[in-house]
């Protein structure tokens, strides 16, 4: 049986990791990379990175940065923010990302994702979507959440499937920061409609929450940020709270066994 995964998200501005709720009222959180070596000292499985701005911007990734947090950690790394060329996929993956997440640049060129999955592979394709609900319909947001594409979440994602992307992460605008649970609506209806991994974002308040999400089998990993950084949950008493609860997990002492 696969390991369900642990992954704290760095959303990093101006060289600094910020959190916002509902992907406003952007506050300072800490340096990245004393956050890195952090989490990779605490038992996290994977580490995201984004530059939340580089998109609506218009410009490229801070790759300076990003070396800086590659050279911290010995776990996988994605990286998103300003991607919108396979030169953008190769210029993070030079600078230690394992993996490359594509938003806005992917929806305005969806060729993106399998010409990449094409050069790199589909594993290193994450397709990472940024949904909220409007009128009743699940719509992907571009540019941060900035911008409502009128594009159909759950038609979006099997076509991001369909393309090449090897993995999903799935934002909900509407649980993000608030900590009162994943967004389960919204991950059911999209996890039931594709067959890669599906990895939840937005909403993980205290422990419970990621026990409830896994009883969900569609989905893979559970991401967080708020909770972790401020260090309200610590990932490695996590994974101990969710082997407990019966919950297939990567705990420290596997890496010897």
């Amino acid at each position: 049986m696969v390991s369900k995964r642990i992954i704290p998200c760095l959303d990093v501005r101006d060289g600094r990791v910020v959190k916002g709720v509902n992907f406003e009222g952007i506050q300072d959180m800490a340096d990245p990379v004393d956050m890195a070596r952090w989490y990779n000292e605490t038992g996290a499985d994977e580490l995201v990175f984004y530059d939340i701005t580089a998109s609506v911007e218009g410009r490229a990734l801070f790759t300076d940065i990003l070396r800086a947090v590659a050279s911290e950690i010995f776990i996988p790394l994605t990286v998103g923010g300003g991607i919108n060329a396979l030169e953008d996929f190769d210029r993070v993956l030079k600078c230690g990302a394992d993996k490359v997440s594509v938003n806005s640049g992917a929806i305005k060129d969806p060729s993106l994702i399998g010409a990449a999955a094409k050069r790199y592979g589909d594993q290193c394709v994450v397709l990472s979507m940024d949904v909220k609900r409007v009128d009743g319909e699940f719509k992907v947001f571009a540019k941060g959440g900035r911008e409502n594409t009128g594009i159909n979440a759950i038609s979006w994602a099997r076509r991001g499937e369909e393309l090449g992307a090897g993995e999903i992460v799935l934002n909900s605008i509407d649980t993000d920061g608030v900590r009162g649970g994943f967004d389960m609506p919204m991950l059911r209806a999209i996890g039931e409609a594709v067959t890669i991994p599906v990895v939840a974002s937005g909403g993980a308040g205290c422990m419970e929450d990621f026990s409830e999400l896994f009883k969900y089998d569609r989905v893979d990993a559970g991401l967080a940020a708020g909770i972790f950084h401020t260090k309200k949950v610590i990932i490695s008493d996590l994974k101990r709270y969710l082997a407990g609860c019966g919950v297939n997990v990567r705990l420290e002492e596997d890496k010897w066994s």
